[in-house]
């Protein structure tokens, strides 16, 4: 039996990937705010179990109650393989880092940067003392290899996400357990958050044109295309490089 965790999966890219695994014959566990009943057909339509938890990922206490009870659901079953994805994500604060609050930066962090991290930890215990395949990925982006003006905290937040990925990789490698832990830099898409960006003052994000552009342009990759990019990655299990950042540009 293989298992999926997928935080997200309301919308975008979260929702596809949780599409693609559950048409890949894998059971999923879907975390988001809201609820999304196309998965929950889907799910019956595929013969594989789809569970919905709803929590707010910017609250520690919440979160770490809730990813403990999956965490113990779904390691009780003794699964063959399971797959973490840490894809929900937020870009606010845009604006110079002067300018920024210091509650939205602190909210940022935790979304994109603590959250990921604790979850992938409690994961690589629990398949640790199980003995469990655990294959963890989070989704990052190119802002995390370079500064971009307006961006602070989103390029902080994933080259932190990047470095962690190098480093607890480096430590099941020498720990010789069956987890791999990897990073997934899913480009430009067609999203809510590009739709956020493209609204963006220049004053505060002074490249929105050139983002502007991409929607004109139609350069947007579709989120069912991207989606199965990282699908087709995390199921071939054996060939997965541990702490390896992937990039959707190598495949499309």
């Amino acid at each position: 039996m293989r298992h999926a965790v997928v935080t997200g999966v309301s919308k975008g890219l979260g929702e596809s990937i949780a599409k693609l695994l559950m048409e890949s014959g894998i059971h999923v566990t879907g975390i988001s705010r809201s609820m999304n009943n196309k998965l929950t057909e889907l799910a019956s339509a595929n013969n594989v179990a789809y569970q919905h938890f709803s929590c707010d990922l910017g609250d520690m206490e919440e979160t770490e109650k809730t990813f403990q009870q999956i965490s113990e659901d779904i390691f009780s079953q003794e699964p063959d393989t399971v797959y973490l994805v840490n894809n929900a994500g937020v870009l606010e604060p845009i604006d110079k880092s002067m300018n920024t609050e210091s509650a939205d930066v602190a909210h940022h962090i935790q979304v994109n940067t603590t959250t990921p991290i604790i979850l992938t930890n409690l994961f690589l215990k629990k398949a640790a003392e199980r003995d469990v395949r655990f294959i963890s990925t989070a989704v990052t982006s190119g802002a995390a290899e370079r500064p971009v003006y307006g961006w602070s905290a989103y390029c902080s937040s994933k080259a932190s996400i990047n470095m962690f990925t190098r480093t607890a990789a480096l430590e099941q490698d020498e720990l010789k357990t069956q987890s791999k832990v990897i990073a997934f830099s899913p480009g430009i898409m067609d999203t809510d958050m590009q739709e956020r960006i493209r609204q963006s003052d220049k004053d505060a994000f002074i490249e929105v044109d050139q983002f502007r552009g991409y929607k004109q342009n139609n350069q947007l990759k579709d989120t069912d295309t991207v989606g199965g990019v990282l699908v087709d990655i995390l199921t071939d299990e054996t060939s997965v490089v541990n702490g390896k950042i992937y990039s959707v540009t190598e495949y499309l």
